[in-house]
């Protein structure tokens, strides 16, 4: 029996980065010899097992086949013959294809040292096409290592792979997993852009790749088309280390402006209803978490007038903190105001000015909760008039602190 450590665990401490999980590989065993050392199962459809001590995986060197589309469609085939080099094989990237003996000696059959040194997404094998998730994997590597590049061959596999109709077979959970990850990372317009440029994003994003080429209004900056101005909110989110609500917000906010009619743009009249619909679709169609939908649909419906907040009378800021839910949860409109500075900073120039609006919003947000609706509700005989007598409680509160504020 042989053990290796193999994939990220090696591939980041080559890089110089911290390693956060080890996994193995083991040779020459079988599931049997594991359980007899101690080793605990997990899962059913890969001989994978936790190390009786560290909880580290362990998983018996195989081979896969390819028997069926998508990411389910294979034949796995695990037994002690399976060398170390046809485990390797298997994996995506040659720089994910590097073992680590006990002894801390490296096994690199496919150039995954090289590869590393030259900063190239380089596949192992013809047997990357057999696994759809994989394109997203690697545009999720290109979000987080963001001085690599792809090799040309891989994208020409990927393109191909996408054309064959292999990306159409992948699961709606497994798609939001990766985009979530990669959303995450450093650089999220990378992972974008890669998904683009081999067509998978037109795919499984399709509300979002057509935004590629559509033109922003004219008193934005024109030179950039909406899809650019994504990628730019994308990345300063993530400069800003927004949570992941925030940054799925962002995504999604400007969908609408992909079904614009040629004959007004490069206006966008009404976009924001489009954009709330496809946000609340495209969240339900990949099953993100309640709480990065109902942000990103909320945002998609409000960001225009946000930017807005100092043409707005007292009366317009109430109604849009009331619909948006602002007095019962303030801080889900904290987070809709950080998107909001997102798109305001996604635009070229914007860098150095202040988002100021974000003040203003929080100014009347404050000035509304010190209304004490339960009073007013006690001195209405009419139980009928509450709500409009709270409404214009709350209206004069923010006049009267924009009065303050001069």
């Amino acid at each position: 029996m042989q053990r290796y450590i193999v994939g990220g665990a090696v591939r980041d401490r080559l890089l110089g980065l911290p390693v956060q999980d080890r996994d193995w590989v083991v040779v020459g065993a079988t599931a049997d010899q594991m359980l007899a050392q101690g080793f605990r199962p997990v899962g059913k459809d890969f001989p994978v097992f936790l190390h009786p001590h560290t909880n580290e995986e362990y998983a018996l060197a195989r081979t896969e086949r390819k028997s069926g589309r998508g990411y389910h469609g294979f034949t796995m085939h695990a037994s002690p013959e399976v060398t170390l080099e046809e485990d390797l094989m298997r994996r995506d990237l040659t720089i994910n294809a590097i073992a680590e003996d006990e002894a801390g000696n490296l096994i690199d059959p496919y150039g995954g040292r090289d590869d590393l040194e030259q900063r190239i997404f380089r596949h192992v094998s013809p047997a990357f096409a057999e696994d759809p998730v994989r394109i997203l994997r690697v545009a999720r590597f290109a979000a987080r290592f963001t001085d690599f590049t792809l090799a040309p061959e891989t994208l020409a596999l990927m393109r191909r792979m996408v054309a064959d109709g292999e990306v159409d077979h992948l699961v709606p959970e497994r798609v939001w997993q990766e985009l979530a990850r990669g959303l995450m990372e450093a650089k999220p317009s990378r992972m974008l852009r890669m998904l683009h440029e081999c067509g998978a994003l037109a795919r499984i994003l399709p509300e979002l790749d057509r935004l590629f080429g559509v033109p922003q209004p004219k008193e934005y900056h024109p030179e950039v088309d909406t899809g650019e101005h994504m990628m730019l909110v994308m990345d300063h989110a993530a400069a800003t280390q927004q949570p992941l609500a925030v940054r799925w917000a962002c995504l999604m906010h400007e969908l609408g402006k992909g079904d614009t009619p040629a004959d007004v743009l490069p206006h966008h009249y009404g976009h924001e209803a489009r954009s709330e619909e496809h946000a609340r679709r495209v969240s339900e169609r990949l099953r993100a978490p309640s709480d990065c939908r109902d942000l990103a649909v909320i945002f998609a419906r409000e960001h225009g007038i946000l930017h807005q907040v100092e043409k707005l009378r007292p009366e317009t800021i109430v109604k849009v903190l009331e619909r948006s839910d602002a007095l019962r949860r303030p801080e889900r409109f904290l987070l809709l105001l950080d998107a909001a500075a997102c798109d305001f900073y996604g635009r070229p120039g914007m860098e150095q000015r202040p988002y100021v609006r974000s003040d203003r919003w929080k100014a009347a947000l404050a000035a509304v909760q010190t209304v004490d609706a339960g009073t007013i509700a006690r001195a209405c005989d009419n139980k009928a008039d509450i709500p409009q007598r709270v409404h214009s409680a709350r209206v004069a509160a923010v006049k009267e602190a924009q009065s303050s504020a001069g």
